[in-house]
């Protein structure tokens, strides 16, 4: 109907322009309506990426779907979709409705239909990005307009729904707030496990998760709360057999995978863990993988009605703000843009592995070797382990150095009432100081040679200062 309305419009321009204009400009629409209609269709991300005039027409015409953009609507309820500001408009491309209804965040809004479809493509592309990254037994997605730490409390919750009288999450140390505070946020009571050294590299331990089982009683327990991603020289969890043990006592499995999907041997491993045993839920961060503002995650699961649970947990509409910045940035990006991405991810970590080992030979100091973790780095600074180390840290921040991060020995942490000893470190006792960088997706080799160069400096400024202060 739209086409054939279109189609009459452009015989009506061709009476005020030559006729052979007007159709070369027809034939320039369908263009971009036939990639509309591929992803309608397909509802998938496209093959390749879409042009920001081809986002933006058909951002567009889903606008004119929603009631507030009604040439004749007259609202009279409290929540209309009206916007003071015209640069808060524009900014939302005029979808103001949010999405999802009272009762389920995916559900499909009466006078927000294309929101609603936005949505609905969004989670289906989001699922197919999970998939391309290698977990090929995901069968469902759901965007969260939260951040991994509050949509990991939304599954938890979810878990505790159905078992209600469960009050215990086991997990395996990982030294991030976020994913142990999500735990006490749902009422829950953690569990800590300490991690293995492994030579250089910190490990799940397997035989503790079975021993608490055991003392706890497997109907007290909720679930095995397990991480991929993480900061060296911690390894990923071992997922797979977390989740055999999850299999044999009938618990749940949730996996914070906040920035795993960049990597393929998280995605391997989550995707064998499916295959040999339990997940429930893992839950992925939207900036941290897709390269969009902070403000959604990805939960995930290969039970499609576990993340419909999820879906009607949530309490009330939510902001369409975060699914729109993966909306956009998915029919940008295309597949085979964003398979080149985790190409170039997977090389810059070889890179900075490299520059990383030039710089510790160059200074005394060694790269922790950390074969299950290949997006962090870690090097010791051994030689600084008495002299403040995380003066380094200050000074690469000084010199416009974000994202590194300098882990002394000792440090404790106290976090929803339970005591950490050398926070930073993932382990009570780790043997090393040390600096950690990251090679992260969307990262590039020239910045990361920079930043090279200016720790260089900043090393060699901190030894000469050290070395005055001595002298002194």
């Amino acid at each position: 109907k739209n086409v054939r309305m279109n189609a009459t419009n452009f015989d009506l321009v061709s009476g005020l322009v030559s006729k052979s204009y007007s159709q070369q400009a027809q034939q320039g629409r369908n263009q971009r309506e036939n990639a509309i209609k591929a992803l309608l269709s397909q509802r998938r991300i496209p093959k390749k990426g879409w042009d920001d005039q081809t986002i933006e027409f058909f951002l567009a015409e889903i606008a004119l779907m929603d009631s507030n953009n009604f040439m004749e609507n007259v609202g009279a309820g409290e929540r209309e979709g009206r916007v003071y500001s015209s640069l808060v408009e524009k900014r939302h491309f005029r979808l103001a409705h949010g999405v999802g209804r009272s009762g389920d965040i995916s559900e499909v809004q009466p006078k927000a239909a294309g929101s609603s479809l936005i949505y609905q493509l969004s989670n289906k592309m989001a699922l197919d990005v999970i998939q391309l990254s290698g977990i090929q037994r995901a069968e469902s997605a759901l965007i969260l307009p939260t951040a991994t730490g509050m949509s990991i409390t939304l599954c938890l919750l979810t878990l505790k729904a159905k078992k209600p009288r469960a009050q215990y999450v086991i997990w395996p140390r990982i030294d991030q707030k976020a994913c142990f505070k999500s735990i006490s946020t749902a009422g829950l009571i953690p569990i800590v496990v300490e991690n293995v050294l492994s030579g250089d590299e910190l490990r799940t331990d397997i035989e503790v998760i079975k021993d608490i089982i055991k003392e706890k009683g497997s109907e007290n327990i909720l679930c095995v709360f397990s991480t991929t991603s993480c900061f060296a020289p911690r390894g990923y969890d071992r997922v797979d057999e977390i989740a055999k043990v999850c299999k044999e006592e009938s618990l749940y499995h949730l996996i914070n995978n906040a920035y795993g999907l960049q990597d393929s041997k998280c995605t391997h491993i989550v995707n064998e863990a499916i295959r040999l045993g339990e997940v429930t839920f893992f839950v992925q961060s939207t900036d941290k993988n897709l390269l969009v503002p902070v403000g959604g995650a990805i939960v995930s699961s290969p039970y499609k009605a576990m993340v419909q649970d999820v879906s009607q947990i949530y309490p009330g509409r939510a902001s369409a703000s975060p699914i729109i910045d993966v909306f956009i940035t998915l029919l940008s990006m295309g597949e085979e843009g964003y398979l080149k991405l985790l190409a170039e991810r997977k090389a810059l970590y070889t890179h900075c592995h490299n520059k990383l080992t030039e710089i510790a030979k160059k200074y005394g100091e060694r790269v922790l070797e950390t074969p299950n973790n290949k997006i962090s780095l870690a090097m010791t600074l051994e030689q600084f382990r008495d002299k403040n180390p995380t003066f380094l840290g200050s000074m690469l921040f000084s010199r416009g150095c974000s994202g590194a991060r300098i882990v002394p020995p000792g440090a404790t942490k106290t976090i929803s009432g339970v005591s950490f000893t050398s926070y930073g470190s993932h382990f009570s006792g780790y043997p090393h100081p040390y600096l950690t960088v990251a090679a992260s997706i969307g990262g590039s080799s020239e910045e990361l040679d920079i930043f090279f160069a200016r720790l260089d400096k900043c090393l060699a400024e901190f030894i000469k200062k050290i070395e005055k202060s001595t002298k002194q």
